[in-house]
């Protein structure tokens, strides 16, 4: 009997909350903003969230935390949607921090009229000098004694568009001498004069985050609103907020972001590397985007695996890059066809072979218990692998050499019996002999050997562009390294293989599918993919090659 899995933090507190009776069930969301495109930190923000809601029987919500309109477009939340579907989640509701501009602004009001805000005219520069620092207290502002009425009506006026950005703000009344520095009297609302993607021009004032999550969340009866570390110091004016405002007390919980190595997860670098041309758009196999991932051949079922096996942790960590790449190498040798693709070619020829539209069968997948076979054209004039023929092999060589025999995956045993060269003395041809009885699934031979090769018929083949995709950056914590952070980008990540020759089935390859290219890696078909020049893109080597490179070096 295997052992039951232990709760996770977040779980502990939630079956504690049920135990108690605090909450009938629970209700967590998903609060991205449409300001660019979702990474694998938020895949684990998403499967946290969406798998406490399912596991306690309650539900999430996705909402939009739209409230800077000059860096948010209707794209990014398609985009948002899109990936959040193909992780295999659905929200309840779909909801969006702009669904609530009224309600906020009268929760501004209603802190305006309890004397918890107020107008301030300065810059911000003077805000910012006169919050003073963490060992030296804040100055009041010298608007902070403003009349409730003298306050109302100046956020009114700000409301009706009677100011230039900047020349106002709307601040929570707290403590300028408070130790945490984010209780130093937060602006709250600030004038924006930018067209939003879905109100439009109907409001010239924002509510800044702190303001709007929280009772956002509050609105929504959010029990556990799960952020990460970095807003630790916000929950205590999350919390004041609620408290002020006499709202329903959702309350925030803090996990460690998702960092994995070799990679970067600020927002900020990965515009960086998509505005500077390192990478090929958001969606490029390299960057850490649910996007890229989608595009490179990863799974759903494989990101899901890895975030679970990840866990979650309450102090900042760097999961490694190769959890993730076990992870989908274990979900693809499961579901992946397998496909008979030469990269570096050698051709042979069976001297004594004379059949004509022979097919061989070959399995579709070993792992599937009810797998099928197809059939592959076999010719008289086949194409291997340079690197599978030795003309002078070391012991326990057991691919082709001169005399030597190995087995033709799906076919015959062939024998080498004459390596022709060209002038120069480079390899071009192998004459061979095939052995007539020892066809796979009828071999009556008696011929055993250790070497099986994947082949692909000369007259036969196809052509297609191979990307071979490898880790973006040569240090495993490049954000912590000495400059730019650009500069331990892996000049190696992208290796184009613009002709390669692959069994005829490819021609008829689908997006959806996973392909695993016969000792060679996993595989899928790119976006830019066409009928005139199929173009595949490794998702992960069959095997940790990383490793072993980093100890060579």
């Amino acid at each position: 009997m295997s052992e039951e899995k232990s709760l996770n933090f977040l779980e502990e507190i939630i079956e504690k909350d049920l135990h108690e009776g605090k909450y009938v069930s629970i209700v967590t969301r998903f609060p991205p903003e449409p300001n660019g495109y979702l990474h694998m930190g938020h895949a684990a923000s998403i499967c946290l969230n969406f798998g406490l809601s399912k596991k306690y029987g309650g539900y999430t919500n996705l909402r939009f935390d739209d409230t800077n309109p000059t860096t948010e477009e209707t794209e990014y939340v398609e985009s948002i949607k899109n990936d959040v579907r193909w992780l295999g989640f659905e929200w309840k509701n779909e909801l969006y921090a702009s669904d609530y501009f009224e309600k906020l602004y009268l929760f501004a009001i209603k802190l305006i009229r309890l004397g918890y805000a107020y107008v301030d005219d300065s810059n911000s520069e003077t805000i910012a000098r006169e919050k003073g620092t963490p060992t030296q207290p804040g100055v009041n502002s010298k608007y902070r004694d403003r009349s409730v009425e003298e306050n109302l009506h100046l956020f009114e006026e700000m409301k009706a568009g009677r100011y230039k950005d900047g020349e106002r703000v709307l601040r929570a009344k707290i403590d300028m001498a408070h130790m945490n520095m984010l209780m130093r009297d937060p602006v709250i609302y600030r004038i924006k004069h930018a067209r939003h993607h879905r109100t439009g021009d109907d409001w010239c004032i924002y509510p800044m985050y702190d303001f709007a999550h929280g009772q956002s969340d509050s609105i929504e009866h959010i029990t556990h609103s799960i952020c990460t570390l970095e807003f630790v110091p916000h929950r205590e004016l999350y919390d004041w907020f609620i408290e002020k405002l006499n709202i329903f007390p959702s309350h925030q919980y803090e996990f460690a972001r998702r960092n994995i190595s070799y990679t970067v997860m600020s927002k900020r670098k990965l515009l960086q590397l998509v505005n500077e041309k390192y990478v090929d758009g958001w969606d490029d196999p390299r960057m850490p985007t649910i996007s890229g991932l989608k595009r490179r051949g990863y799974t759903p079922d494989s990101i899901r695996e890895f975030c679970d096996r990840a866990g979650i942790a309450k102090r900042e960590n760097v999961t490694e890059l190769s959890l993730l790449e076990f992870c989908v190498r274990e979900d693809l040798n499961k579901i992946a066809l397998r496909r008979m693709v030469v990269f570096d070619p050698l051709k042979i020829v069976l001297t004594n072979y004379n059949e004509e539209n022979e097919l061989a069968s070959v399995e579709d997948n070993p792992e599937d218990a009810n797998g099928s076979f197809r059939d592959v054209p076999f010719s008289k004039e086949l194409f291997i692998e340079q690197e599978d023929f030795m003309e002078n092999p070391p012991k326990k060589f057991f691919r082709l050499f001169p005399g030597g025999m190995v087995r033709l995956k799906g076919a015959y045993i062939i024998k080498c019996d004459e390596v022709v060269k060209d002038d120069s003395g480079k390899i071009i041809q192998l004459n061979c002999s095939y052995i007539p009885e020892s066809k796979s699934g009828n071999d009556t031979s008696a011929i055993k050997l250790k070497g099986t090769l994947h082949w692909v018929s000369v007259q036969h083949a196809i052509t297609a562009e191979v990307r071979l995709y490898d880790r973006l950056f040569k240090v495993e914590d490049p954000s912590s390294e000495e400059g730019d952070f650009k500069n331990y980008i892996n000049e190696n990540s992208l290796q184009i293989l613009p002709f390669v020759y692959a069994e005829p089935s490819l021609k008829n390859a689908m997006m959806d599918e996973r392909y695993q290219f016969l000792r060679k890696g996993y595989f899928t078909l790119d976006k830019n993919s066409s009928e005139e020049k199929l173009i595949f893109n490794r998702t992960v080597t069959l095997k940790d090659t990383w490793a072993k490179e980093v100890k060579k070096g």
